[in-house]
């Protein structure tokens, strides 16, 4: 397995990364819409991380597959490697009380220098320059020193001792707020992959919960190396889209890492870059030079995937299924066409598939993996059914 920290010696700082596209066509945020029924948003993850169903879409022909989730193993093949986000969810969520009483809200997002914090607040407008907010009983206080716009404010935090094992105790996992209902035990394991290490996210990197550390095995018996890189998940992957047109939207940074040694395994491999989840497919495309090769290093993305985006580096795709209107749904409409994934989507509501983060999952891939990473066209495809439902 490839992954880990990069070194002092070996690692390029990137930077701050950022690939806004030029027009392409005049794309709406409301050509991303569909129709979900509220009850099949999953409010509570598999009895089994490896029960979920798994939508096969291959995405040059628009066919759909239906499958069980340790299928993944089948449709990998020896030479691919496949890349995890290795980010680990921190308990960012903070309940606290106004001095009138009334309910308040911060969720860290990241650090920003010294003791401050990036954070959305709700409610925002109570959260204004000066004001102090205590949570855990006054173990840990929170100064608002900067506000940002939709919600964002810049906390200064006050406490003793380490503030990540604090949080563990008065924090509460982030789960997104179409998870009606408050946090339990168990969510502090199942909001977070097996392979989680290197705290730092807002949320949880949703492609990757599937996995157990035995499928993993069965990967690598396969021939397939796993390797891990970092993106912290925040508000670039979770904040909603409130612009008209699709290339209005900002995408707000998130931090990367790409190891070197994983960027050698990746430039050498014989069979396809597979990324598991968007946030590994932004960082390994944000890390890719034109020709696919991939930097090691880190810095800070703001990669905006979008139909008429060349995909440089990733050939398949392991991913859940996402929010309407959001920029994760645009990413994957990049990857494999606007009209197939609607379709696809269309087809795993008929069927019954559970959706967004504790929900089902889609594989999506196709092709000549020597040349898999061309920009697919629009169209829909037939659907068959593969495996056990």
């Amino acid at each position: 397995m490839i992954g880990g920290r990069t070194s002092g010696a070996s690692r390029e700082v990137l930077g701050r990364v950022s690939a806004k596209l030029p027009t392409v066509s005049a794309l709406r945020v409301d050509d991303f819409d569909y129709e979900l029924p509220p009850d099949r948003i999953a409010q509570y993850p598999a009895e089994r991380r490896d029960a979920s169903r798994l939508l096969e879409l291959r995405r040059d022909t628009g066919e759909v597959t239906h499958r069980r989730f340790p299928q993944i193993v089948e449709l990998l093949r020896p030479g691919d490697v496949l890349v995890l986000n290795d980010t680990r969810v921190i308990p960012a969520r903070l309940k606290g009380r106004r001095p009138s009483g009334g309910d308040l809200e911060l969720l860290l997002l990241e650090p920003v220098g010294g003791s401050r914090w990036r954070a959305l607040a709700r409610p925002a407008r109570w959260m204004k320059k000066g004001r102090v907010v205590e949570f855990g009983g006054g173990r840990l206080r929170a100064t608002v020193t900067a506000t940002e716009a939709d919600g964002v404010r810049i906390v200064e935090l006050a406490h003793e001792g380490e503030l990540l094992p604090l949080l563990e105790e008065i924090g509460r996992p982030p789960l997104p707020p179409y998870i009606r209902r408050e946090a339990e035990p168990d969510d502090r394991k199942r909001y977070q992959t097996v392979y989680a290490r290197e705290p730092g996210a807002a949320a949880a990197p949703t492609a990757g919960l599937h996995f157990t550390p035995e499928l993993l095995e069965a990967v690598a018996a396969r021939g397939v190396t796993i390797g891990y890189l970092t993106l912290h998940v925040g508000l670039g992957t979770f904040q909603p889209v409130r612009v008209e047109h699709v290339e209005e939207h900002e995408m707000h940074a998130e931090h990367y890492r790409v190891p070197k040694q994983l960027a050698d395994v990746i430039n050498a491999r014989t069979g396809r870059l597979v990324a598991v989840g968007t946030t590994a497919t932004r960082a390994l495309e944000t890390a890719a030079d034109e020709g696919g090769a991939i930097r090691a290093g880190e810095g800070r993305s703001e990669l905006f995937i979008y139909p008429g985006y060349r995909f440089r580096a990733v050939q398949a795709m392991l991913t859940n299924f996402h929010l309407p209107r959001s920029t994760l749904l645009m990413m994957v409409s990049a990857f494999a066409g606007r009209e197939r994934i609607l379709a696809a989507y269309e087809e795993a509501v008929r069927v019954g598939y559970r959706f967004y983060s504790y929900g089902d999952c889609m594989f999506v891939h196709g092709g000549d993996p020597t040349t898999d990473i061309r920009h697919p066209t629009e169209g829909t495809g037939r659907t068959t059914n593969s495996g056990s439902r």
